[in-house]
């Protein structure tokens, strides 16, 4: 099921495309087979299906639930803990991916395989050919990508858990990959994998400055990192420049694999370069920064759907007209599709599903719960609601404007799995339908790969003014809302709470130490992944509350009502993203706090 052809060979990667999405039906049917044909004899498969004569897709459909996290999370703790890995996987499991989502706090872990790996490297070279569809001469340059692996825990089991591009950047498929004439990087491996972040940044921006002239594209994972990273070259030109001047490397790059990497690459000194970079980076404007400091580059490559896409204001600002490319939808459960029209507008990015990946299914979700403008929605379809089978849809059935969450059935263990994306279907390729990420399922917060729910938000604020607000200040919370402000680098969330004291109408008397305090206890409730983000990746910045005056929610509640909300089943949005309802938020705001610690983070503990 894993086709091979030549990623250099253009041609061929187009046909094979156009073959696999025209017989998308056939292929998917092929797919279920085969992951019952191997994984028929796991623990988990043999609770509901009886021998062969349950291998039909009609009989799994019939017997085997549709199931999310918390149904699977015993069977995967087993092989964490260190029992056999055929509890659900016939395949050895080699290693566990840690997703941004979480459960009880902690990282799911998904199961992965070697093969698995295989899988992924024919998807990313399936990028290649459409990419040279579209743009000309990506074989006559590089690409300036920046990318970064993360911590990763050892399981009780001896196996590692890790980010699932972690795992890809440290497999022999990416380190020991062969030459692809399309797909050069600036940044040497060392750079990539090393584990100081910081020290990974540097030397891999001090890299595409020495090599702009042969830049053709730049880019990132995430449109978050790569706002990063244009604002850590911002803090930092004036030192890459001098590196560049006496072609050194600066002193706190204590990475050895990394300075003799980078060394090589700067090949001594370059005085007219340096200039040039200090030059454009000193003037008083960044606006098209990215079009100045690399004139050939030809497009920004940076995912920019679901929560990514409030970034892409501040990217069309820096990149000075580059053409934004969302390339590819994938997670740590499964890589799903590819973007056939990588130059269309950022609004309009569909992907296409690619048939050999995973069985995909889809749960149609309510229209109306999942195409919200203003507001994050209140969806009715929480992890504990249990899904209709009957009108879960395959593939090719799924129908243009509807909404489905997607389910999937992986060659790795994972069957009839929730995501918990949400799609809009937009059209079709051949067979195979395209996409629309809209959201994810339950998050109301997001700014890197944090991904914070309506409950979790709500155990955070609770535990704070539990602890805080009760004793001594005697203040009560009586609405809140949130949103996540990236008009910064990096973004941060912003709560928006309304204090009145317990005994008078009077306006609250704010102390700054009882809410800075209150700013720390949310991000100490707040998940794992959020506190690896504040810690670590130092991808977001420190939480603040912003106290607004009486009154001010039922302002909100009446802008609400005029946009077309019905006042009997108003509730507060637990997340506001409009203009409108900022602007009555903003306009009453009465004390400003922030964070002034850093949440406590550590990769430890997945078995406690």
């Amino acid at each position: 099921m894993i086709p091979s052809y030549d990623p250099n060979d253009t041609e061929a990667g187009l046909k094979l495309l156009g073959d696999l999405t025209t017989n998308a039906d056939a292929i998917q049917k092929q797919v279920l087979h085969q992951i019952l044909s191997q994984n028929s004899g796991t623990q988990y498969l043999r609770a509901f299906l009886d021998g062969e004569s349950d291998k039909t897709q009609q009989s799994f459909k019939n017997k085997v639930p549709v199931v999310n996290y918390d149904d699977i999370k015993p069977f995967i703790q087993r092989i964490s803990d260190g029992e056999s890995s055929d509890i659900v996987s016939a395949q050895p499991i080699t290693e566990l991916l840690t997703s941004s989502g979480t459960s009880a706090g902690k990282p799911k872990l998904m199961p992965s395989t070697a093969e698995e790996l295989e899988r992924k490297t024919f998807f990313y070279s399936m990028l290649v050919p459409i990419m040279n569809k579209y743009v000309d001469g990506l074989d006559e340059g590089k690409a300036m990508y920046l990318l970064f692996i993360k911590p990763e825990i050892k399981t009780p089991s001896g196996l590692m858990a890790r980010p699932v591009l972690t795992s890809y950047y440290k497999s022999q498929h990416f380190r020991n990959r062969p030459f692809n004439k399309y797909n050069v990087y600036t940044s040497p491996d060392q750079t990539i994998l090393c584990q100081d972040s910081k020290q990974s940044m540097y030397c891999q921006l001090l890299c595409g400055l020495v090599q702009r002239s042969h830049v053709l594209r730049v880019g990132a994972v995430f449109a978050s990192a790569f706002l990063r990273a244009v604002k850590f070259l911002e803090d930092h030109y004036k030192e890459l420049c001098a590196d560049i001047r006496t072609g050194t490397v600066t002193s706190w790059i204590t990475d050895s694999a990394c300075r003799d990497s980078v060394l090589t690459i700067l090949d001594g000194p370059n005085q007219e370069l340096a200039d040039e970079v200090e030059s454009e980076c000193a003037e008083k404007s960044w606006e098209g920064i990215l079009r100045r400091l690399w004139p050939k580059a030809k497009y920004v490559e940076v995912i920019v759907t679901g929560s990514m896409a409030q970034y892409i204001p501040t990217l069309e600002f820096y990149s000075g007209g580059l053409p934004l490319v969302s390339t590819m939808y994938a997670s740590s459960e499964c890589y799903f599709g590819i973007n056939l029209d990588p130059l269309c507008s950022p609004s309009d990015v569909s992907y296409t599903l690619l048939p050999n990946m995973a069985y995909f299914e889809f749960l149609p979700v309510d229209d109306k719960s999942h195409e919200e403008i203003h507001f994050a929605s209140h969806s009715n379809t929480d992890d504990d609601d249990a899904p209709e089978d009957d009108l879960i849809v395959d593939l090719v059935n799924v129908e243009i404007g509807k909404y489905y969450e997607i389910v999937i059935t992986t060659f790795t263990g994972l069957y009839r799995y929730r995501v918990g994306d949400i799609l809009k279907v937009t059209g079709f390729h051949n067979k195979a339908p395209q996409f629309r990420f809209v959201q994810r399922r339950n998050v109301v917060l997001s700014i890197d790969t944090d991904k914070t729910s309506e409950k979790d938000l709500l155990n955070a604020v609770t535990q704070a003014k539990l602890n805080h607000l009760q004793q001594p200040s005697s203040l009560l919370l009586t609405e809140y809302t949130s949103y996540a402000d990236t008009s910064s680098i990096p973004g941060h969330y912003v709560l928006f709470w309304e204090l009145k004291p317990r005994h008078s109408n009077d306006p609250p008397r704010l102390d700054e130490t009882t809410m800075e305090k209150c700013c720390s206890e949310v991000e100490d409730r707040l998940d794992y992944v959020y506190r690896r983000c504040r810690n670590r990746d130092k991808s977001i910045g420190p939480l603040e509350i912003r106290v607004v005056s009486l009154g001010t929610f039922d302002l909100l509640m009446d802008f609400c009502v005029s946009q077309g909300s019905s006042v009997n089943q108003y509730k507060t949005p637990r997340c506001v993203k409009s203009g409108g309802a900022l602007e009555i938020l903003d306009s009453r705001v009465i004390g400003r706090f922030f964070s002034q610690r850093v949440p406590q983070w550590e990769p430890l503990g997945l078995d406690s």
